[in-house]
C-alpha cells in the first residue's frame, strides 16, 4: 500500500495565479519558454526554464542557469509573489479540457500531495518508461541548486469510491482559490483540503486501499527526486511532489512519429516494402487511426492509411503496442532507426498539436510522418505490472498540469 502526505505548498496568490502558472519545462524549448513568458515577469517559467533570462549562448545546463533560477525563486517570494502555506494540507487540482478535434470536453481531477520515495525504490509507484541520464541530472542540479521540487509527477492509481467521495463533496461545499481559463482554453480550479480529520481519511485510505500507483508522466521528474534526496537532510526529502488521478478520468492522446530522412530509399520503395506486412491504401484526408493496429503514414504530401496484416506481431503485453509493431515491421528494418531513445532522425510530436503539424514537418523537409492510435490506460498498467518498459514516448497524457502553482520547498 502506498504513503502519501500533505505539504506546506509554495503557491501564489490568487490575483497572480495565471500570470505565474506555465506549461512543464520539459514540453518547451527554450526558445518556446522565452516566448512564452515575453511580458510576463511572474511566469513561473524563469524559474523552471531561466535560461530565458541568460544569453543564449549560454548553454541551458551550465551552473549560471541553475544559479538564476534559485535567484528567481527567491525574488518570487521576496516580491510576495509566492508565498509559503501556513500548514501541510492536501489540494484537489481539476483541470477541464475543451473537445479535440471530434472529441468532448474532458474534466479530470486529482490529489496534489507528496508521495514517499520509499514507495518509488521499492516499487510501488510503477514505471513504465527507461529514463536519460542526462535528463535526470538536468532536474537533479535545478532541485539541488533551488532547494525545490518545482516539477509535478503525475501519478494514477485504480479509482477508489471512498476518495472520489471526498473530493467531490469537498469541491461542491467550498470555493477553490484558484479558478482561471488558460491561454491554452484550459480551465485550472484548485481547492484546498486543510481540515486535519480528512486529511488523516485521505491518507489512511491510500495507505489502506491503495495498493500502488503508477508513473503517467514524469518519469524523469520522479527519478531526480529519488536521486536529489542524499543532498538534504530534512524529513521533506524523502517525499516528492506529485498529483494522483483515479484511472477512470485519464485521456491519453496519441504520439506520433517524425523521420528525417528515408534511409537511402526512394518513397514508392518505402511504400512497397511497407506493403510487404501491411494493408496500404491512399487516403485524401489526414489519417487518425480509429483504432488498434492501424497507422498513418504521411509521404509526399500524400497520406497512406496502412493496417497490419494478421501475424505480423507478436501478442505479449509490448509487443501487441503500435509502437512495437512500427518499431519492428518500419522503423528498423526499413529506416534504420535502432533505438528510438537515442537516434537523432527521429521525433516526437504530441497529438495535442494535431496532424497539421505532421504535415506541416514533413512539407518542409522531413521525410515521413507516422501518426498512431492512443495506448490506453489498461495497456499502461499492464506493462507497468509486468515490470516490462514501453517504447520511448509511447504515451501523451492530456491535460497536463501547470508549473507553480503549487511547489514543494524541500526544507518547509
Amino acid at each position: 500500500m502506498v504513503t502519501i502526505i500533505p505539504f506546506k505548498a509554495l503557491r501564489p496568490g490568487a490575483q497572480h495565479a495565471k500570470q505565474v502558472a506555465s506549461k512543464p519545462y520539459d514540453v518547451l524549448s527554450s526558445r518556446e519558454a522565452k516566448i512564452e513568458a515575453q511580458g510576463n515577469p511572474n511566469s513561473f517559467l524563469h524559474i523552471t526554464k531561466s535560461e530565458i533570462d541568460l544569453p543564449e549562448t549560454l548553454s541551458p545546463y551550465a551552473l549560471e542557469v541553475y544559479e538564476k533560477a534559485k535567484e528567481n525563486l527567491v525574488a518570487f517570494i521576496s516580491r510576495e509573489i509566492l508565498f509559503l502555506e501556513n500548514k501541510p494540507c492536501y489540494y484537489i487540482y481539476q483541470l477541464v479540457m475543451p473537445p479535440v478535434g471530434n472529441g468532448k470536453e474532458h474534466t479530470q481531477t486529482g490529489l496534489v500531495c507528496c508521495s514517499s520515495l520509499k514507495d518509488y525504490d521499492k516499487g510501488l509507484i510503477k514505471k513504465h518508461e527507461h529514463t536519460r541520464p542526462d535528463k535526470e541530472l538536468d532536474r537533479i542540479t535545478h532541485i539541488k541548486i533551488t532547494g525545490a521540487q518545482t516539477g509535478n509527477v503525475f501519478l494514477a492509481y485504480k479509482n477508489i469510491d471512498d476518495i472520489d467521495v471526498i473530493i467531490n463533496e469537498w469541491k461542491t461545499e467550498r470555493n477553490p482559490v484558484y479558478d482561471f481559463v488558460a491561454d491554452d482554453k484550459i480551465r485550472h480550479s484548485i481547492w484546498i483540503i486543510n481540515d486535519g480529520d480528512i486529511i488523516s481519511n485521505i491518507t489512511s485510505i491510500f495507505k489502506n486501499k491503495v495498493p500502488c500507483t503508477y508513473i503517467a508522466d514524469g518519469h524523469h521528474r520522479a527519478a531526480s527526486a529519488a536521486k536529489a534526496r542524499e543532498y538534504f537532510d530534512s524529513r521533506s526529502s524523502g517525499y516528492f511532489l506529485t498529483t494522483l488521478f483515479p484511472s477512470n478520468q485519464l485521456q491519453i492522446l496519441d504520439y506520433n512519429r517524425i523521420i528525417k530522412d528515408m534511409n537511402g530509399l526512394k518513397p514508392r520503395d518505402l511504400v512497397k516494402l511497407i506493403g510487404e506486412k501491411f494493408i496500404v491504401e491512399k487516403k485524401d484526408q489526414p489519417v487518425s487511426p480509429s483504432e488498434i493496429h492501424m497507422f498513418g503514414m504521411y509521404l509526399q504530401h500524400q497520406w497512406y492509411q496502412l493496417a497490419v496484416k494478421e501475424n505480423t506481431f507478436n501478442n505479449d503485453p509490448i509487443g501487441v503496442l503500435d509502437i512495437t509493431i512500427l518499431q519492428n515491421n518500419i522503423l528498423e528494418p526499413l529506416l534504420g532507426i535502432a533505438d528510438q531513445r537515442t537516434d537523432k532522425r527521429i521525433d516526437f510530436v504530441g497529438g495535442i498539436r494535431g496532424l497539421a503539424e505532421l504535415e506541416k514537418r514533413v512539407d518542409n523537409g522531413d521525410a515521413v510522418a507516422f501518426s498512431l492510435y492512443p495506448v490506453s490506460i489498461g495497456q499502461l498498467f499492464d506493462i507497468a505490472d509486468s515490470g516490462e518498459v514501453m517504447p520511448p514516448k509511447s504515451t501523451w497524457f492530456e491535460p497536463k498540469l501547470r508549473d507553480g502553482l503549487l511547489t514543494h520547498l524541500i526544507n518547509s
